[in-house]
């Protein structure tokens, strides 16, 4: 998470909102240049309401910005009260229902499916994935595969010609856990945490064997998709987000360097995505 840094002026401010499926994903814009990042829990709709209130940015990122992470705001260096009316709000969502409720927002757009210029892409395909997708091909070139490291692990790719070629999904490493948690008897239910170190393959307590399950299972079904991508494009990229990325690659480079040195690592694709649809509707 970057601190904000408030722009100069407010003209060419816009603020990017992935709605995912536990939290907010934001990002300040100017113009083209990503200013900060962040994410917050929801926000309830009354607060929303407030927002459409606000007179100055510095208000504005007050109520949807982490306290703790408030610093550098430069109040007083530059006049940032808004022209007219809060700044637009580009939006991209996989949660109908918190859709429907960031819609009351006076300057919102809502990035559909058939925005993205991705070709071949199926009614269902989530539009985070198509945006990151879009937004790594876009950054670092195509062939492009995007790997999403979440609440669910997913694959999503495109060829030389920016085409869908397909992708995979399942659940990721919080979720396995949980799941053993739940729906068991007799398994513990493990908190998702950073585990600093691989376990021990062949573990000797209950918790320690389901972490070896599901680690080396899961590393070893990414490998096994990195390699099957490097034979169909052995000059094609390879990107990879989400909230267990860092941990992921750890595991990797511990396991299988020459593979964890091919991927590039870049939490925020999916802004890079919604930016490119922004500035081409622009032109």
């Amino acid at each position: 998470m970057k601190p904000y840094k408030h722009p100069e002026h407010t003209k060419n401010v816009w603020l990017a909102l992935e709605i995912g499926n536990s939290r907010l994903h934001w990002a300040l814009f100017l113009g083209e240049t990503l200013s900060s990042a962040w994410d917050t829990d929801y926000i309830p709709e009354s607060l929303i309401q407030q927002l459409t209130k606000c007179q100055t940015l510095n208000d504005l990122l007050e109520k949807i910005f982490p306290p703790d992470q408030r610093t550098d705001k430069q109040e007083g260096h530059a006049d940032n009260s808004f022209p007219a009316s809060p700044p637009p709000l580009v939006l991209a969502s996989v949660v109908p229902s918190q859709t429907a409720i960031w819609q009351t927002y006076p300057n919102v757009r809502v990035i559909s499916l058939d925005q993205v210029p991705l070709k071949g892409v199926y009614p269902t395909l989530g539009i985070d994935r198509a945006l990151a997708l879009w937004g790594a091909g876009k950054t670092w070139g195509f062939p492009m595969l995007m790997i999403d490291a979440g609440t669910a692990l997913t694959f999503t790719a495109a060829d030389d010609n920016q085409c869908l070629i397909g992708g995979a999904i399942l659940p990721g490493l919080g979720l396995q856990f949980a799941s053993l948690g739940q729906q068991t008897g007799q398994l513990p239910l493990i908190e998702m945490q950073n585990f600093a170190s691989l376990p021990p393959r062949f573990a000797l307590n209950t918790t320690e064997a389901i972490k070896s399950g599901v680690i080396y299972t899961l590393i070893a079904g990414i490998k096994d998709f990195l390699e099957a991508w490097r034979q169909l494009f052995p000059n094609g990229k390879i990107a990879i987000k989400g909230g267990d990325r860092t941990l992921l690659l750890n595991y990797l480079q511990a396991l299988y360097p020459e593979i964890a040195t091919h991927l590039i690592v870049e939490q925020n694709l999916i802004f890079w995505g919604m930016r490119e649809i922004v500035m081409e509707h622009k032109e």
